[in-house]
């Protein structure tokens, strides 16, 4: 009698596996991963060797910045995510079930990089430049360094170029 309870079990939990399948559950940490719409403009560095322009999908709410690129494991080189904050202040980020590494690119209310530190997958350290900030791009690790990106280069999209402009008087 036990015998045939744990078979019925058995094949029930097959059976709603098999459904879970079949109806596009997600089964995987990379299925849970949060797209957004590419923005349809650009967003541009402007180095020192040069204009390096990247796809941006942007997070402007608290779910999307909560979620960010969580159990994303691969990201296009020339594509990032921008999160977009109400107001400059001390921001920190960490990396848990984030399994592709990094760069937290900071930028002030002026466009400008403030700061570029890694991110470290799966990592709940704080990650944080120490001042305040209204913006975080995060592209794949090492893009920031192969684009030339430092500090103090200034960064366009309209999302950044309008509050910039109130920064600066504009």
């Amino acid at each position: 009698m036990i015998r045939k309870i744990v078979l019925a079990i058995v094949a029930v939990v097959v059976v709603v596996a098999g459904l879970g399948v079949y109806l596009g559950m997600p089964q995987s940490a990379a299925d849970q991963s949060m797209r957004l719409p590419v923005d349809p403009a650009p967003l541009v560095v402007e180095t020192k060797s040069g204009e390096r322009s990247f796809t941006i999908e942007i997070a402007d709410d608290p779910s999307e910045r909560s979620a960010g690129l969580m159990f994303r494991d691969a990201m296009d080189d020339d594509h990032g995510m921008l999160f977009v904050f109400p107001d400059s202040k001390l921001l920190g980020f960490w990396m848990k079930n984030t399994p592709m590494p990094l760069d937290l690119v900071f930028i002030g209310d002026d466009g400008k990089v403030k700061d570029i530190l890694p991110g470290e997958p799966f990592s709940e350290a704080l990650i944080a430049p120490g001042e305040p900030t209204r913006f975080v791009l995060e592209l794949k690790r090492g893009t920031a360094e192969k684009s030339g990106i430092a500090d103090g280069d200034v960064l366009h999209h309209p999302t950044i170029d309008a509050v910039a402009g109130t920064a600066n008087g504009g």
